[in-house]
């Protein structure tokens, strides 16, 4: 049975096996999660100026491996008849992604540098190439990480959901691809908050979170003077945090002055956040993350969070899923306006269950 317990750095030990991720200014993996610390380890984090850490101790009990279901021929039959593609998949090549992540750390440890635009667009061309080349209207959202250990992936995750998201709201070209460069920069100005606070591995207090607030106004304080961008790009960065109901910051702005980009990258990015290990909170499900984005209707924009909804692919078809009424079931069709329901079949009793529109199946869900 694995226990978390909270250490101050000083009280560290060699051998103890840290429970998060360390991350620098500019967002790189220091100490990846999981971790048996050294002693250089250990007075680096005291050097980085990091008050205390989450150590775990004990080892999970394995779970038992689950018989993989076979199929009976009429089952099989049916789900074969019953089956319908998703939608065309945006999807990046493991050497693209290496080029995209590196590229990103390039941006963040050199924002003077006179090849900060080109290197910008170069990224920007990758992701929107790999969305082009096969007309993709859609992400799967369970293999959309650039990588569980890659640095800057929540900036390129964020980027091509965006861009996804506007394609599909019929944005043109010049959008989705500014739109990205938005999206790929809109933490920026995180490079300039101190280690201290962006590894704290408790809630911020009042104090700490007021300088992490910054970060936006940072952003745009960085891109607002490179004339190469076009103004809505460090604007949006500005307002990726601000809220439809003028609850959120660094302005409190409510939605009539909010950018169309800052509406879409704000959906984008809570959704993101919610699924991505922090330095003092485990990554949620991206089922649960779907269902807290669906909640926020006062904090996001409406349209832009349905066009989201819309976007992504929780449970590809083929995947095979466990019903609350015990059965596994094999995806077959998804419900772009019901994330969360899509169409399955019974393994074992070769039942349709259309978890979005039988009302007989209202009482049931996808475990």
């Amino acid at each position: 049975m694995i226990k978390r317990r909270y250490v101050r750095t000083r009280q560290l030990q060699e051998g103890m096996r840290i429970d998060q991720a360390i991350k620098d200014r500019l967002d790189r993996t220091l100490i990846a999660r999981g971790t048996f610390l050294d002693t250089y380890m250990i007075e680096n984090l005291i050097h980085l100026g990091v008050p205390a850490v989450y150590i775990r101790e004990g080892e999970e009990d394995p779970e038992p491996e689950k018989p993989k279901v076979e199929l009976k021929p009429e089952v099989k039959h049916k789900v074969e008849k019953m089956r319908r593609e998703d939608p065309v998949k945006v999807s990046l090549k493991e050497s693209v992604k290496k080029r995209v992540s590196e590229g990103i750390q390039y941006l963040y440890n050199n924002t003077d540098s006179s090849s900060f635009s080109d290197m910008t667009t170069n990224i920007t061309d990758e992701l929107m190439r790999a969305i082009n080349d096969n007309n993709a209207i859609a992400v799967d959202i369970n293999v959309l990480k650039t990588s569980d250990e890659y640095t800057f992936k929540h900036s390129v995750d964020v980027a091509t959901l965006a861009m996804i998201v506007a394609k599909k709201q019929g944005m043109g070209r010049e959008d989705i691809y500014n739109i990205g460069i938005a999206g790929l920069l809109h933490d920026m100005g995180k490079s300039k908050i101190p280690n201290e606070i962006l590894n704290k591995p408790a809630k911020l207090d009042d104090a700490e979170f007021a300088i992490m607030k910054q970060h936006p106004l940072l952003g745009y304080a960085i891109l607002k003077d490179k004339k190469e961008f076009p103004t809505t790009v460090p604007l949006a960065v500005l307002q990726h945090h601000e809220k439809m109901n003028g609850r959120g910051y660094p302005l409190g702005v409510t939605a009539e002055k909010i950018t169309p980009y800052a509406k879409i990258l704000s959906v984008v990015d809570v959704y993101d956040a919610l699924v991505t290990e922090r330095p003092y909170k485990k990554a949620l499900s991206q089922r649960t993350a779907v269902e807290m984005i669906m909640s926020m209707t006062d904090d996001l924009d409406i349209v832009s969070m349905k066009t989201f909804l819309s976007s992504v692919i929780l449970y590809a078809v083929d995947t095979t899923v466990q019903l609350s009424n015990g059965e596994d079931a094999v995806v077959v069709k998804n419900n772009p306006d019901s994330v969360l329901r899509p169409v399955v079949v019974g393994c074992t009793s070769g039942k349709v269950y259309d978890l979005a529109t039988d009302i007989s199946c209202a009482n049931v869900i996808i475990l």
